[in-house]
């Protein structure tokens, strides 16, 4: 009998577990930016709830930032993975973020 790939079963994780503190959310933002705002709310929130760290950067102090996600902003990374963009939803970031 051949066995799935664990990337087609539903409901199954794909990324290795780490603890709360060894994990990074990072949001890619600029100023003026009302999405931006709502999104480091959630961010806030979730991982001050979760004792996530979190970092933020700016994407018009990096070109290379700029480049990749100019029309997507904001941006949010987890462990340097792309996790959403514009909306953050909340109950989503969590759900990734849970041990």
């Amino acid at each position: 009998m051949t066995r799935m790939s664990s990337m087609f079963r539903r409901g199954e994780r794909r990324t290795t577990q780490k603890a709360p503190s060894e994990r990074l959310v990072t949001l890619i933002r600029k100023p003026g930016c009302h999405l931006c705002d709502d999104a480091q709310e959630v961010v806030e929130k979730v991982c001050g709830d979760l004792g996530v760290p979190w970092e933020h950067k700016d994407i018009t102090e990096d070109e290379e930032l700029h480049r990749a996600y100019w029309e997507q902003i904001p941006v949010v990374l987890v462990d340097g993975a792309q996790h959403t963009f514009w909306r953050v939803d909340e109950a989503r970031l969590r759900k990734a973020l849970a041990p």
